[in-house]
């Protein structure tokens, strides 16, 4: 008989965003004639801008002619894009990263999920606490996790509670972790992490020889010159870093799929280099980003589509202005909004998170995210979404303050 992996056994419940949906879906259900608006999942509602397009359409046709054909595609991406990606996200800000350092993938999601394949199950992992559950439900699938206990938090893995009282920030752990996920700006606090904060965490891992994951999904959105745009621009960082990025927020490819991950060549464990090791992980368990796809990828960092992607963006970041002087006029603590797309709100009075939720879904038809779907450190807080409809964002918050 086929035995099946227990670990997926132990993983509570659905996951937090199949959750909410399924909150808001049933609501709905029941409730026909409602208008419900959704400043919950981080989906992006503008269309993909107008270089994107057309390189697409382009695309489209260069697979209409034999002479232009594509078929199945380099393992780890086109040189088009991979050069195009280490001239303006790298090379443009003083950072040296090799064309053979990056993968092109289908999302920073599955890259994040799927990265933990080249490390042993018996690494010791260190996440934030409140966090972006993929970190820690794949690392529960692959057996790394432990058991998950009444407390909410999963016996072997170390929790670094980012709070108010230390803006947000995880402090250095006294249990030495092998693995060290960090995601700035971040989800779903919206705080951003400085140079100096990123310094502590690079020298952190280099000493005690940790491999930091870096998440940088959102750093488009960074409004202060003083922040990093990447860990690599800290000192020592290729040694001890693997760096996550998305085209999702960047460009509005939620619903096309593409990122990349950087690997560097100098990052080396147990007389290995961890690219190498991710390069034969991708050759083997994926065939690619499509050419379509990668092409429409390329387009944002011509002059043109930067014009247009920075004004999606500044969208985005309106919508984020909006949400958080309307719920600060409403009476809550709020975080983030500033250098992130996401804003972190305190319930009122205490409120369970899940409570809070849903009682702005039932009264004024608002979906958020509620924070304890986060990790315990997320109890007690929501977490908002700029990534809707402008006028939709304006009612929504509108809505809240009546309420509150």
């Amino acid at each position: 008989m086929a035995k099946i992996n227990r670990n997926f056994t132990k993983l509570p419940g659905s996951y937090l965003f199949s959750e909410t949906a399924r909150r808001a879906a049933a609501f709905a259900a029941k409730n026909p004639g409602k208008k419900i608006i959704k400043l919950g999942i981080g989906d992006a509602t503008q269309p993909l801008a107008p270089s994107v397009i057309k390189a697409m359409h382009d695309a489209v046709d260069d697979m209409a002619a034999k002479e232009t054909f594509k078929g199945y595609g380099p393992d780890f991406g086109y040189d088009f894009l991979i050069d195009a990606i280490a001239k303006n996200d790298y090379a443009a800000r003083g950072v040296d990263i090799g064309i053979d350092e990056i993968f092109v993938s289908d999302g920073a999601k599955s890259d994040c999920g799927n990265i933990g394949e080249i490390f042993s199950v018996d690494n010791r992992v260190a996440v934030c606490d409140p966090v972006y559950p993929v970190y820690v439900d794949s690392n529960a699938m692959a057996g790394r996790a432990g058991d998950f206990g009444a407390d909410g938090r999963w016996s072997n893995l170390i929790y670094m509670p980012c709070t108010a009282e230390n803006g947000f920030a995880p402090e250095l752990p006294s249990e030495v972790p092998d693995i060290i996920y960090l995601c700035f700006p971040n989800n779903p606090t919206g705080a951003a992490a400085t140079k100096e904060q990123l310094k502590m965490w690079v020298d952190y891992a280099a000493k005690n020889g940790s491999v930091i994951l870096y998440d940088s999904a959102y750093e488009a959105y960074i409004t202060d010159p003083e922040i990093p745009h990447t860990i690599f621009e800290i000192e020592g960082a290729k040694e001890c870093a693997i760096e996550f990025r998305s085209f999702s927020k960047t460009a509005g490819f939620t619903g096309t799929r593409c990122a990349y991950t950087v690997v560097p060549k100098a990052l080396v464990r147990e007389g290995v280099q961890l690219n190498s090791l991710w390069a034969r992980r991708q050759s083997t368990k994926f065939n690619g980003t499509p050419y379509i796809v990668q092409r429409g990828a390329a387009a944002i960092y011509t002059e043109q589509g930067k014009i247009e992607c920075r004004k999606i963006i500044d969208y985005y970041m309106n919508n984020a202005k909006v949400i958080r002087e309307g719920l600060i006029k409403a009476g809550l603590e709020v975080f983030g909004g500033v250098n992130a797309p996401y804003i972190w709100a305190k319930t009122p009075n205490g409120m369970p998170s899940w409570d809070f939720f849903d009682m702005l879904l039932n009264k004024v038809n608002v979906v958020t995210t509620p924070g304890a779907g986060f990790g315990p450190s997320g109890e007690g807080y929501i977490r908002l979404t700029a990534f809707g409809d402008s006028e939709a964002t304006k009612e929504a918050v509108e809505r809240i303050i009546k309420l509150l």
